[in-house]
C-alpha cells in the first residue's frame, strides 16, 4: 500500500485521543501496512495512526535502520528530562527544544496479538515519546516551555502551510 498523506496542525484528528485496537482485522492490517509505507520515506523517524487520519493506538518507527510498528503502546520513561531539538511531520519546517526523557519503553502487541516491547535512548526514546503523545492527542508543541511555545505558534501562523 502507498504512503498516506500526513495530517497537519489544526486538523482535529491530531488533538483526539486514539482508541485502543480491540481486534486485529483486515482494516488494522491495512493500517499497519500504510504506517510502514509512510514511515519509510526519508527523514521520518515515526508516524502515528492519527497523523494519517486514523484514531487507533498504533504507530510505526524508523530509527537507525530499524523499521517496525506497535499496537496499543503503553509508555514508560525514566531519567531527568532534557531539552532536545524536535520537529514533527504534522508541523512541517519547525524545530524546537522539547523536554524529553533520555530513556523510553513501550509495551504493546503485534498483528498476531503477541506482546512486544520497544525501548531505547537517543532518537528511539524521543520517537517513542513523540508517537505515543500523538496517540494521546498531543503534539510536541504542547510540551514546549511557555516562551518556546509562543515562538512556535508565531512560526505556525506565519508558515505557508497553515
Amino acid at each position: 500500500m502507498p504512503e498516506r498523506p500526513i495530517r497537519l496542525f489544526g486538523d482535529p484528528v491530531l488533538k483526539t485521543v486514539s482508541a485502543p485496537v480491540e481486534q486485529v482485522d483486515d482494516r488494522v492490517r491495512g493500517l499497519v501496512a500504510d504506517l510502514l509505507d509512510s514511515v519509510r520515506l526519508p527523514g521520518r523517524a515515526g508516524v502515528a495512526a492519527s497523523q494519517i487520519g486514523v484514531n487507533l493506538r498504533a504507530f510505526s518507527y524508523n530509527v537507525d535502520g530499524e523499521v517496525g510498528y506497535i499496537l496499543n503502546p503503553e509508555l514508560e520513561v525514566s531519567g531527568e528530562q532534557e531539552l532536545i531539538d524536535e520537529g514533527c511531520l504534522s508541523v512541517p519546517g519547525l524545530w524546537h527544544k522539547t523536554p524529553r526523557h533520555p530513556f523510553a519503553r513501550v509495551r504493546g502487541i503485534d498483528l498476531d496479538g503477541n506482546e512486544i516491547e520497544l525501548s531505547g535512548t537517543g532518537l528511539m526514546a524521543q520517537a517513542l515519546q513523540h508517537e505515543t503523545d500523538h496517540l494521546d492527542g498531543l503534539l510536541y508543541l504542547d510540551r514546549l516551555e511557555k516562551a518556546e511555545r509562543r515562538l512556535a505558534m508565531k512560526e505556525v501562523r506565519e508558515s505557508d502551510w497553515f
